[in-house]
């Protein structure tokens, strides 16, 4: 445990989960040198931003994210590490407010490097020849209900649009006695819930000797004692096997909620985007795991403006999300991203009809989220209790298996706990409920 007088450090993290498990095992790392961690809104010694590079919004937000550190933290060494640093350096470099950039293959490294930051500021090796994966073991994860692992790391996959291949490298798993040894202390410190996260999730241990699988992790995290859900990361349609379909359909310690990237309901579309399906197997697919799980939550990427699609392309994304039970959407304006296939191509759409497109998924994306929440009033779901309260009321918030939050009196006690809630009303912003008494948790209180 760092002293009092310990250098400081605090954490800024941009983008997907994975980051912020990244940031997790860095901030591990950092406070075993003796740091101590502060707020972000806190001057600090030194500041780690983690960057995104997704879209061109992404990189916005990186670029306001560092001269907020620098602002924040006048005189900090500030570090600039992630997705954006791994492939555009030099676009960081050039930033003033910037002392260190580090990137994604070499975050193992960030604390020795940063007693090297006058004499060299820059470390970006090529990501093509990451080390195997490895993790700093986290053994708490401050302030969290749920708790994220990452169990494998960059992607085999080159999709037209995609730059995070170039940010992350090669598909690499982490060895399952390392994957169950580290739930195994994440549960025992109180996270009733772990998120399984991966840029290729599916692709899990096919990279390592002796060859696994996914199906095969979740079969032996299942008999953790005390692990109440798994929650996976997205998921490629194609990665569903039948040996997976059983796992997931059958395991109750499987959160029944799963997000399966669609991207666009044209299959001629899908095949410019390269992507490793068509609309029939998806459709399949979500129908067959609908089937399996009751009130099953179910989320999707989806793509609008991407190079070439058509109006009666993107007719057929609206009419495939009308037709299939999604409970939520991610819509991403289509975004050309230097080094991608897709910048290349013919047909870019018209900013303005992006926006359009953007505008009717969303659109379409909350009746579809609202007709789901609809559907649980006066259902009873076991909630795993966040450490968040809600704003406005104070209630406690809380979220379902199927990926609700639920907001309800109760005592703050109930942290991190799972609890019984009754579902009384679904409005266009919110689902509230009540805490079921004959919940042990609500007695004691």
């Amino acid at each position: 445990m760092a002293e009092p007088g310990a250098r400081t450090v605090s954490f800024a993290t941009l983008g997907c989960r994975l980051n912020q498990v990244d940031t997790q095992q860095i901030q591990a790392a950092l406070e075993a040198r003796g740091f101590r961690t502060v707020a972000f809104d806190e001057p600090a010694d030194v500041v780690v931003v983690n960057t995104c590079t997704v879209t061109a919004r992404a990189e916005f937000s990186d670029r306001q994210m560092i001269r907020r550190a620098a602002r924040v933290s006048d005189g900090a060494k500030l570090v600039v590490t992630g997705c954006w640093a791994q492939t555009s350096p030099d676009d960081v470099t050039a930033m003033a407010e910037v002392d260190l950039v580090v990137g994604n293959g070499d975050k193992h490294r960030l604390p020795d490097l940063l007693d090297q930051v006058v004499a060299d500021r820059v470390h970006v090796t090529d990501i093509a020849h990451a080390r195997p994966l490895d993790a700093t073991p986290i053994v708490r994860i401050s302030g969290r209900s749920r708790a994220f692992l990452k169990v494998q790391d960059g992607c085999q996959h080159r999709c037209a649009f995609c730059i995070v291949p170039l940010a992350r490298g090669a598909s690499r798993s982490l060895d399952p006695k390392r994957v169950l040894d580290q739930a195994q202390r994440l549960v025992e410190a109180g996270h009733p819930e772990l998120v399984l996260t991966g840029i290729d999730l599916g692709h899990y241990g096919a990279d390592l000797l002796p060859r696994t699988s996914l199906a095969a992790l979740l079969r032996r995290l299942a008999e953790i004692p005390g692990l109440r859900w798994i929650r996976l990361s997205s998921l490629l349609p194609a990665y569903f096997t039948p040996e997976l379909v059983e796992v997931v359909t059958a395991t109750p310690a499987i959160a029944p909620h799963f997000h399966i990237p669609l991207q666009s309901g044209s299959d001629r579309v899908l095949r410019r985007m390269r992507r490793p399906y068509d609309t029939r197997m998806y459709r399949t697919l979500v129908e067959r795991l609908a089937a399996a799980r009751q009130r099953l939550g179910l989320g999707a990427d989806v793509i609008a403006g991407f190079p070439g699609e058509t109006d009666p392309d993107f007719a057929e994304t609206i009419a495939l999300v009308r037709d299939l039970p999604f409970s939520y959407l991610h819509v991403f304006p289509y975004s050309a991203r230097r080094g991608t296939e897709a910048a290349r191509l013919g047909g870019q759409v018209d900013a303005r009809l992006i926006t359009r497109r953007s505008r009717a998924l969303r659109e379409l994306g909350r009746a579809k989220n609202a007709e789901f929440r609809r559907g649980l009033v006066g259902v009873k779901e076991d909630v795993l209790v966040l450490e968040t309260r809600e704003r406005g009321t104070g209630w406690l918030v809380g979220l379902t298996g199927n990926y609700v939050e639920v907001a309800f009196p109760g005592p703050a006690a109930l942290v991190r706990e799972i609890v019984r809630v009754h579902l009384t009303a679904a409005m266009s912003d919110r689902t509230v409920g009540e805490l079921m008494p004959t919940s042990p948790e609500a007695i004691r209180s």
